[in-house]
C-alpha cells in the first residue's frame, strides 16, 4: 500500500529491449514529495526508467502510478524547426483567443479556450525572462535556436503548466554556463515533486535525496550530492576495512586447516606404529583405526567449515565495495617540457567573425568556456587540423590528438583492442591488451565491437585509443567530455587526465570537472578568446 505522500509508484516494474536485455525486473520504487537526484551507472537503465514513468515506453510487467498531473524534459531534446514559441509553450490557442476577445470578438468558443488563464501572456513572458529566453518572441519560430535554448524552452513550457511530477533527463547537456545557472535556480524554487537524471554535481547540490539505482534496485540517500558523496565514502572505508578483516579470517582458517591436517596425521601414524609394537590384535586395531578416521573427519569437516563460512563472509564483505571500475595510468611519453611550444595561433579567424590568438607552452592545462554558439567546438576542430581558418596561422610542433562529442572515432566492426591498434600500429598485441587492462578492458572485454559498447565504455575505449596512440599525443583537445557520462565515467577520466603529462584543452561547461583537472589557465570565447579569473 503506497503512502499517502507518494507521488510515484512502481510496482513489480519488469522491462527488456526486443534483443532480451533486461533492464528491470521485479523493480519497485516510491518518490515522494521534495527533489530527488536519480544516479547510477551508464547502463543502469535511469533513462528508461524515466520513460517508463512517464509512459513514453510500457513496462512487460508491473505497474506505474503518478498522483497528478506529469511533466517530462527528454535527453536529447528535438523541437519541431517549424513550431511556433507559443505552441511550444502550449499557449497559442489561449493567446488568440485572448486576441480575439480584445478585437472585439465575443464568441464563447474563446472564452471557453481561456478559462481562467486571462495573464496567460504575462506568465509565459515572465517564464521565459526567468530562465534567459527574454529575446524570444512568442510568435517567433524555434528554427533560430541553440540545442541549449530549445532546452530551456521545453522547460518553460513545462512551469507554465506546473505539473505535479516534473522529470528531467540530463537537463544541463548543452547548457552553457550562464543557462545552467538559470536552470539550477528553477531548480532550486521548484515546490512540486521533481525527479533528476544527472552526471552535474553542481545541479545534485540542490536535490533533496539521491536515489541511487544499482544491479536493479534503487539505495536511498538524504541528502544532497555533496552528503551522499561523504556517507557513502564512510560506509566504504567500513566495507573496505571488513573486507581486510574477513581476508585475515579466511588465511587464519586456511592455517588452521592445514595444522589439523597435520596433527591428525602425526596421530594416525602414530597410533598405527604403537599397535604395531603392541602386536595389537587385528580387531581391536581396526577399530581404533575406524575411531581416529571418525575423528580426523569431524575435525577436518569441522575446520572446513569454518573455512567456507570465512569464504561466505569475504564474499559478502567483497560485495559490499563498489568496483567502479578506476583507471590508473602513467603516460610518461607524452610529457612536455615547460619551455617548449606546443601550439601557437596567430590572428586565426573562424566563421562568425571569431578571432583567436593563442600561445601555448609546456604542459598547460587548459578550460575553453563561453556561451553555447560562441564557436568552442569550431576552433578545436580547426585546431585539429579538421577545418581550415578564413584566415591566420596555426603552428602546431608536436602530436595532436582530438576526442570529438560525438565519439565518432572508433569503428563499429572492430573491436576495442583492433581500434587502439589503429591508433597504434606499429605496438604489439600483448601491449595494447596490457595498456587496455589499465582502462578496465580485461580478457574478453578488450574482444567486444566497439559497436556494442555502453556510453561509458565507448568513452573509456576512445580515450584509450587516443592516449596510447603511437606517436603519443603532447597535445590532447577534448570537447564536453562530461556529456552523457554517468560520475563515475567522470571520475575515471579526471583520474585517466591525472597521469597525461602533455598539453590539455577542454572545452566544457562542467565547471566541478574542469576544476578537478588542475587548469593552469581559463580562457572565454565569446567574439574573441581572452584569458578570465579561474572559475
Amino acid at each position: 500500500m503506497a503512502h499517502p505522500s507518494t507521488s510515484i509508484l512502481c510496482t513489480d516494474l519488469g522491462f527488456e529491449w526486443p534483443d532480451g536485455t533486461t533492464v528491470l525486473d521485479g523493480f519497485h520504487l516510491a518518490v515522494g514529495p521534495g527533489r530527488t537526484g536519480l544516479i547510477g551507472l551508464n547502463g543502469a537503465g535511469k533513462s528508461t526508467l524515466l520513460r517508463l514513468i512517464a509512459g513514453e515506453l510500457t513496462p512487460a510487467a508491473g505497474t506505474v502510478r503518478i498522483s497528478g498531473e506529469l511533466g517530462y524534459l527528454p535527453q536529447g531534446l528535438t523541437l519541431d524547426a517549424g513550431q511556433r514559441v507559443d505552441e511550444v509553450l502550449g499557449i497559442r490557442a489561449a493567446r488568440e483567443a485572448l486576441h480575439a476577445i480584445e478585437s472585439g470578438d465575443t464568441a464563447g468558443r474563446h472564452f471557453a479556450a481561456i478559462g481562467e488563464d486571462w495573464d496567460v501572456e504575462e506568465r509565459a513572458r515572465a517564464t521565459l525572462d526567468k530562465l534567459g529566453l527574454d529575446r524570444l518572441g512568442l510568435d517567433r519560430t524555434t528554427s533560430e535556436l541553440s540545442g541549449g535554448e530549445a532546452v530551456l524552452l521545453h522547460l518553460a513550457a513545462l512551469l507554465l503548466r506546473r505539473p505535479d511530477v516534473l522529470l528531467l533527463d540530463e537537463p544541463t547537456n548543452n547548457l552553457d554556463r550562464r543557462a545552467r545557472s538559470l536552470l539550477y535556480e528553477a531548480v532550486a524554487g521548484w515546490q512540486g515533486v521533481m525527479v533528476i537524471v544527472s552526471h552535474d554535481r553542481e545541479l545534485l547540490r540542490y536535490v533533496d535525496q539521491i536515489a541511487d539505482l544499482r544491479d536493479g534496485t534503487v539505495t536511498w540517500y538524504g541528502g544532497n550530492f555533496a552528503a551522499y558523496e561523504r556517507t557513502l565514502a564512510a560506509q566504504q572505508e567500513t566495507a573496505e576495512r571488513l573486507v581486510r578483516v574477513a581476508e585475515a579470517d579466511v588465511q587464519r582458517q586456511k592455517r588452521d586447516l592445514v595444522e589439523a591436517r597435520i596433527k591428525l596425521d602425526r596421530s594416525a601414524s602414530y597410533g598405527k606404529k604403537r599397535s604395531e609394537t603392541r602386536n595389537d590384535p587385528k580387531i581391536f586395531s581396526g577399530k581404533l583405526k575406524r575411531q581416529g578416521q571418525e575423528t580426523a573427519g569431524r575435525v577436518r569437516g569441522l575446520h572446513a567449515e569454518r573455512l567456507a563460512d570465512a569464504r561466505e563472509r569475504l564474499s559478502a564483505a567483497e560485495e559490499a565495495v563498489r568496483d567502479d571500475a578506476e583507471i590508473r595510468i602513467d603516460l610518461p611519453r607524452t610529457a612536455v617540457p615547460p619551455g617548449r611550444t606546443v601550439l601557437h595561433l596567430d590572428r586565426v579567424r573562424l566563421p562568425y567573425g571569431t578571432w583567436a590568438d593563442l600561445e601555448l607552452r609546456g604542459a598547460e592545462r587548459v578550460a575553453l568556456v563561453g556561451p553555447n554558439g560562441a564557436g568552442k567546438t569550431t576552433l578545436l576542430r580547426t585546431i585539429a587540423g579538421e577545418l581550415a581558418p578564413l584566415s591566420g596561422e596555426i603552428t602546431l610542433p608536436v602530436p595532436l590528438r582530438h576526442l570529438p562529442q560525438r565519439l565518432d572515432l572508433l569503428d563499429d566492426g572492430l573491436s576495442v583492442a583492433d581500434n587502439v591498434k589503429a591508433y597504434a600500429p606499429g605496438v604489439g598485441d600483448n601491449a595494447v591488451r596490457a595498456r587496455l587492462a589499465r582502462f578496465q578492458f580485461r580478457g574478453a572485454r578488450a574482444e567486444q565491437l566497439a559497436g556494442t559498447l555502453s556510453g561509458g565504455e565507448r568513452f573509456r575505449a576512445a580515450l584509450a585509443a587516443l592516449l596510447l596512440a603511437d606517436p603519443p599525443p603532447q597535445l590532447l583537445l577534448l570537447d564536453e567530455p562530461t556529456n552523457n557520462l554517468d560520475l563515475a565515467s567522470v571520475r575515471q577520466l579526471t583520474q585517466a587526465l591525472s597521469g597525461y603529462q602533455g598539453a590539455l584543452i577542454v572545452a566544457s561547461h562542467d565547471v566541478p570537472f574542469l576544476r578537478g583537472l588542475g587548469i593552469t589557465r581559463w580562457l572565454e570565447l565569446d567574439g574573441e578568446l581572452r584569458a578570465i579569473d579561474a572559475l
